[in-house]
């Protein structure tokens, strides 16, 4: 199974570089640009048959289709062509919304939205990062003024793109960020301080903006680390997010030298801590999102449960190809529903090798849709 490469260089003013956990699959399919017609016409065959993809190797490269074994079409997904495409990113696409649409698990059976949820009536749009550092997301990386406007176009992108679903932006903060060194308590992460996050708040108040409190726990776990930021939890605008990259608890490693993991019940605890201050603050529901971009990021996600007063976000991670990326959200978030979903874009590993960062016309493609999109 493919998998985008790991976000590690999330490590703090600590790691001073990032290196790459997961190896970038191999892949007998050739990169060969799009080219011809404004649009890119692919099939997706009946799900009762095995599939293989039809190229047209007299046109310019452009795939011409998926087709059983006795060429028969049964669905036709039209893909526009993006300069700086490749015909493996296409067969990817096509791949990853054919098995969305094939899963009839979606959309997720589970407790009907309560009055003041965010989803699905709402797209989440996300700036990432922490402005102690320039090197974990756009949050950090620009002036807060700058940031904004930014964050600003891009939400108008988005609802250019998909004018039936109203755009709401977020700041996503990393609140306990993990750190290369063990700290005074040995549990290899850094609490932030009421200061910066009230800062971030702030910024985020003035853009009729939602807040993510992100969690990197190290050698500590959700247990400990979640309550200390119900202060801000209690908030109807405050969120919270899961980093399992950087959940050591279990392998007792230091972050950086594996890629950690959450189970069901890490996620079960946060979900009930977040209905436990819905319910006793008389709070719209919480929005949950949790990081993944391997299977084993995330273990027996059957078992997480499904409360009303908590949206529960999975969220393909990391950077990559756009074939990488797409193969990801198939494999690691489509192929294990929970209840809705993300998509994450990076501005510059994305495109470290010549790829357009992904356009929200691209993503609107995909099945399930997703309703959380964060940019690092």
């Amino acid at each position: 199974m493919s998998s985008v490469v790991p976000c590690l260089a999330a490590l703090l003013l600590v790691i001073p570089a990032c290196a790459s956990k997961d190896a970038r699959p191999s892949s007998g399919v050739e990169q060969i640009p799009l080219g011809g017609p404004s649009s890119v016409t692919l099939a997706v065959d009946s799900p009762a048959i095995s599939s293989t993809v039809a190229v047209d190797a007299a046109a310019s490269g452009t795939p011409s289709g998926i087709a059983d074994t006795a060429g028969r079409i049964d669905r036709t997904i039209t893909v526009p062509s993006v300069s700086g495409r490749t015909r493996k990113d296409s067969i990817a696409l096509v791949s990853a919304i054919r098995s969305g649409m094939k899963d009839t698990r979606w959309p997720v059976k589970g407790p009907a939205p309560l009055p003041g949820s965010i989803l699905p009536a709402k797209r989440i749009i996300a700036y990432y990062g922490n402005p102690l550092s320039k090197r974990m997301g756009i949050l950090g990386e620009l002036p807060p003024n700058e940031m904004l406007a930014r964050l600003d176009k891009e939400v108008a992108q988005w609802q250019r793109a998909d004018p039936s679903t109203p755009v709401q932006p977020a700041l996503h903060l990393i609140a306990v960020v993990a750190q290369g060194a063990p700290g005074r308590d040995g549990k290899y992460r850094l609490r932030m301080t009421d200061s910066l996050i009230e800062t971030v708040s702030q910024w985020a108040a003035n853009k009729n903006a939602l807040l993510f409190l992100d969690i990197q726990v190290g050698l500590s776990t959700v247990q400990e680390e979640i309550p200390r930021l119900a202060t801000f939890l209690k908030r109807p605008n405050v969120h919270l997010g899961l980093d399992p990259e950087f959940a050591m608890m279990k392998s007792g490693r230091k972050p950086g030298e594996k890629i950690g993991t959450m189970s069901a019940a890490d996620i079960n605890f946060a979900s009930g801590y977040l209905a436990d201050l819905v319910r006793q603050n008389n709070l719209p529901p919480k929005v949950l999102v949790i990081h993944r971009f391997t299977r084993g990021m995330v273990t027996e996600s059957p078992q997480i449960r499904k409360d009303p007063r908590v949206q529960i976000v999975m969220h393909m991670d990391g950077w990559g190809q756009p074939w990488l990326k797409y193969d990801s959200y198939r494999d690691y978030v489509t192929a294990e529903p929970v209840q809705f979903t993300g998509f994450k874009l990076f501005y510059k590993n994305d495109t470290k090798k010549g790829d357009p960062v992904l356009t929200a016309s691209e993503l609107l493609r995909l099945h399930p849709k997703p309703l959380y999109i964060q940019y690092q």
